[in-house]
């Protein structure tokens, strides 16, 4: 049927007012959209004025990697894991910087540095040996480490952990002392060293001789020690000494006799323990003493028990090799068959009897070339070092004769060349000055035989060697070296 003109413009007019009315629509419906979204963004973004704050967990990756865990005071640094760029991530990231805080609102964290753990480390370090505050005063032991950090500048000190006095019965520990140290070493961030030695009555050997040090019955108890340190403060003990001069009997009283492949047994199986609970622990071996004496009874010399200990496997489970050398009446860098005749010196051992044992220089020297000669890497630990001086004493131990030859200045002298020839030789990782505060806690007793190597002479004063440790210190510092 044919459309008239009439009919054409009538549809025409029609389809103009739907047009009309569905751009409307289509109008409203994008107004109302973009009034939704814009309500949504400023809920979101609590930085647009007036926004309510809501709690929105926003989709984020959960894909991480379980890392294990090492007991230490010193943080590890792990490296940065590979994420793919996708257009998934960019869109998680845009979301996230959306609510993510502004650096106003959370302080930023600085980058975590690599510290290595204290067995890595290979540069000398000194320290020093303090007894614990005695009144178990938190103040006095705070006292005694502030000046071992913040005056001495030293950043180790050492503690002797006497098994017998913690765990008087088997499972029933006293932890009085530790639980006063550690905390104070915590608060001025020094490294901490301990020996532990002396065996409870309950662990000795059937018949042993209680008068004197010996090792346990059976050595798991002893591990068994160890173990409960390092659960009780975990990663606050950055090395151990595995007993102390085991090649005399004073210290290694046996039904077995001194012998050097039973200490390596108890080393070894302690060894083991410590790096199962704390990796990065410096496991050292217990420190001989120089004795110039070696029927194998009484005592074995040094240099024999130290090579038998070699033998015996002692650079498959030591981190580095204990030594002590309490200098005589001579100097540090003196070997023993150089000694200078000295008609003054009223102790006359280094003069008219030769032996490595009166000779600092000699016994860590000799030390030294012994580990090399059996291809060991390891480093000496001196847990003790120092000169015996009985000038402001009025008096001294007997068998110390030897410190009426050395002067307050000497000592001080005698230290920190000391320090500086441990340094000089790469051989030396740790060294532990010979004490600290002995004296003072002992009343200055003329017949205590730690008395007279103190820092702290009588009245409190301190000895010519407190101020030159501060000085040697200092001058470190001033070159870098902390």
């Amino acid at each position: 049927m044919a459309v008239t003109t009439a009919q054409r413009t009538r549809i025409r007019r029609q389809m103009r007012g739907f047009v009309l009315i569905w751009t409307g629509i289509t109008a409203l419906m994008g107004a109302c959209t973009f009034i939704a979204i814009y309500a949504a963004y400023g809920a979101l973004n609590p930085a647009q004025p007036g926004a309510r704050q809501n709690n929105i967990a926003l989709p984020i990756a959960t894909d991480v990697t379980p890392v294990a865990l090492v007991p230490t005071t010193i943080p590890a640094t792990l490296p940065p894991t590979a994420v793919p760029v996708t257009a998934t991530t960019v869109a998680t990231q845009a979301a996230i910087a959306q609510v993510a805080p502004t650096e106003t609102d959370v302080p930023a964290s600085p980058a975590p540095t690599q510290t290595p753990l204290p067995v890595s480390v290979t540069r000398f370090e000194p320290g020093i040996q303090v007894q614990y505050s005695l009144d178990l005063n938190p103040q006095n032991q705070d006292g005694w480490l502030r000046d071992v950090k913040e005056k001495l500048g030293l950043n180790w000190f050492k503690q002797q952990v006497r098994w017998a006095d913690v765990e008087t019965e088997r499972g029933v520990y006293d932890w009085s002392k530790m639980d006063l140290v550690m905390p104070s070493a915590a608060r001025f961030n020094l490294n901490v060293m301990i020996t532990v030695l002396d065996t409870p009555e309950w662990a000795r050997e059937p018949g042993a001789d209680l008068t004197k040090v010996g090792p346990p019955a059976n050595y798991d108890d002893y591990v068994n020690f160890v173990r409960a340190i390092l659960q009780r403060y975990p990663g606050q003990i950055q090395a151990i000494e595995v007993w102390n001069e085991q090649n005399i009997d004073r210290e290694w009283s046996s039904s077995k006799g001194l012998k050097a492949t039973d200490y390596i047994d108890l080393l070894r199986r302690t060894y083991r323990a410590v790096k199962e609970l704390s990796p990065g622990t410096i496991v050292v071996s217990g420190a001989l003493a120089p004795t110039g004496f070696n029927d194998g009874v009484g005592a074995w010399d040094d240099f024999v028990y130290m090579d038998q200990m070699i033998a015996a496997g002692l650079l498959d489970v030591t981190d580095c090799v204990g030594a002590h050398h309490n200098g005589y009446n001579i100097g540090p860098n003196v070997p023993s068959d150089q000694v200078p005749p000295d008609p003054t010196a009223r102790f006359r051992g280094p003069f008219d009897n030769p032996h490595h044992s009166w000779s600092f220089y000699s016994t860590l020297r000799s030390y030294a070339s012994k580990i090399a000669a059996a291809g060991g890497t390891q480093k000496l630990c001196v847990t003790e070092f120092g000169w015996a001086v009985s000038e402001d004493l009025g008096g001294f131990p007997t068998g110390f004769e030897f410190s009426q030859d050395n002067t307050l200045q000497e000592q001080a002298d005698f230290i920190i060349e000391a320090m500086n020839l441990m340094e000089e030789w790469g051989t030396v990782r740790l060294a532990f000055i010979w004490n600290f505060n002995y004296a003072p806690q002992a009343g200055w007793a003329t017949d205590n035989d730690n008395v007279p190597y103190s820092l702290i002479g009588p009245g409190f004063t301190f000895r010519p060697a407190y101020d030159a440790i501060i000085q040697w210190s200092a001058e470190r510092r001033a070159r870098g070296i902390q």
